[in-house]
């Protein structure tokens, strides 16, 4: 039974922990207490690239103010936790305190991958998660005259971009036969390539990374690759995914938590330990929705996890329902969207409708069931669209014939960007021989209240 003496220690302040320690405020008079040993105040991790390009100052990523912690009753511990005893209810802290909890929330996201590469452990080797691994590419840019980069996801992006801004030449390894094809369709993936080759960064498809080479002092001076290749570099970041940030669980002795690659949860959040509860990035769903992945390391999915599991710990045991799948990034210079089910390989029941600009850099991606017409994703490259216009959608199986005569409703902007409704409609028309036609564009005001009109039925 929960009750307002109890103190809820969690562990990280990211999105995951910092909105569970606010939800838990706002329905409670509970002793909090958010420890990290990363920095002292909550920030923006996505904003960590544009710290490195002179875009933004660090204190400008954090969203909270120095004070609204002790205004909001919650304490901060700048430490790391090295051990959790779930039998005796404590954490010993890596400077020697020891912390007594009544609740446990762990949210220590993720680490970088490393695979075993001989010298992935020398200077100037690292990935781009924490505030420190920004410090990191900061002190090594001093001298540096070409970087290499391995894996081709969107940190490894991120991270060639920063270099550039700096003038610093790139060389990207990726493995597959183009970019992220595991995760994108094929042709957003080709599209992604050549706007990668075009920004003059040297990307090496089906390339892989077999050693890095060490300098007299321990630092990267070049990397060897799968075929024998030999590049030059004084920096090497290892961007080839993250995994779950549980290793302190693992070699706790007296901690009653079952881990696999994350830490297991059932669907309320809830580990195998009592009273300990795991979010975003280092928590697996033991059953995860259909469709869905046991980890998901995705910004609104800590959000909303920190909230469902504020709402348990506060006398109201509360399930975990994650939303409609919805990532965004930016490739260099072209925006992406996702909403829905949008795969790299779509199941026999999946049609595609793709469109693409002319000048390459912009394509919709429309994905319906084959059986019921029902509209079942968006991809979107260079081209933005309304995320309660999308998810109104996908939500109600709206047929993708309807979708495509009102796209005008999606439009995030119509006043101040291209439209491209009328060549998409003229795309399906060609592909499945129909004569759809687009209707009255509605603009901004259409789109209102048609997202009106939907609460008004949700009441």
């Amino acid at each position: 039974m929960a009750t307002d003496n109890e103190h809820v220690v969690i562990i990280g302040n990211g999105i995951s922990g910092v909105t569970a320690a606010r939800f838990i405020r706002k329905l409670s008079d509970k002793k909090i207490t958010i420890i990290s040993g990363e920095t002292k105040y909550f920030f923006s991790r996505t904003a960590l690239m544009y710290i490195y390009m002179g875009h933004m100052k660090f204190e400008n990523t954090q969203p909270y103010e120095p004070w609204f912690w002790e205004k909001n009753r919650i304490d901060l511990v700048f430490d790391y936790v090295d051990e959790v005893n779930t039998q005796a209810k404590t954490l010993r802290m890596r400077q020697g305190e020891t912390i007594n909890y009544d609740k446990l929330i762990i949210a220590c996201g993720s680490t970088p991958n490393k695979f075993g590469w001989p010298g992935q452990d020398l200077d100037a080797v690292q990935g781009l998660y924490s505030y420190q691994d920004l410090e990191g590419m900061e002190k090594y840019s001093k001298d540096l005259e070409r970087a290499v980069i391995v894996g081709g996801g969107l940190i490894g992006l991120e991270m060639a971009e920063m270099f550039q801004s700096r003038n610093i030449p790139v060389t990207f390894l990726v493995r597959e036969k183009s970019y992220w094809d595991a995760v994108m369709p094929k042709e957003e993936s080709l599209m992604i390539g050549r706007h990668i080759v075009e920004h003059h960064i040297d990307l090496r498809l089906e390339t892989e990374l077999k050693e890095i080479l060490s300098d007299d002092h321990g630092r990267a001076r070049a990397v060897i690759t799968n075929t024998g290749e030999k590049i030059e570099c004084q920096f090497v970041g290892l961007t080839a995914g993250v995994s779950p940030n549980i290793q302190f669980i693992k070699t706790s002795e007296a901690c009653d938590i079952d881990t696999q690659k994350g830490i297991l949860v059932n669907d309320y959040l809830e580990t195998t330990a009592p009273d300990v509860y795991a979010l975003g990035d280092c928590a697996q769903l033991m059953n995860p929705m259909e469709g869905r992945r046991p980890i998901e390391a995705i910004w609104y999915t800590g959000r909303m996890m920190g909230e469902t599991v504020a709402h348990t710990i506060c006398g109201k045991r509360t399930a975990y329902v994650p939303s409609l799948w919805f990532n965004s990034a930016k490739f260099l210079d072209i925006e992406y969207q996702v909403y829905g089910d949008v795969r790299a390989n779509p199941p026999s029941n999946h049609a595609q409708l793709y469109w693409e600009h002319e000048e390459g850099r912009k394509s919709i991606r429309l994905v319906f069931d084959k059986e019921t017409n029902a509209i079942l994703g968006f991809n979107l490259m260079g081209v933005r669209y309304r995320h309660e216009v999308c998810e109104k959608w996908i939500e109600e199986d709206t047929s993708i014939e309807e979708v495509l005569q009102n796209l005008g409703l999606a439009n995030f902007d119509p006043e101040f960007y291209d439209e491209y409704e009328a060549a998409v409609i003229e795309q399906y028309n060609r592909k499945f021989n129909k004569n759809l036609k687009l209707k009255q564009k509605r603009g901004l005001t259409g789109a209102l209240r048609f997202l009106k009109n939907k609460f008004a039925r949700q009441e």
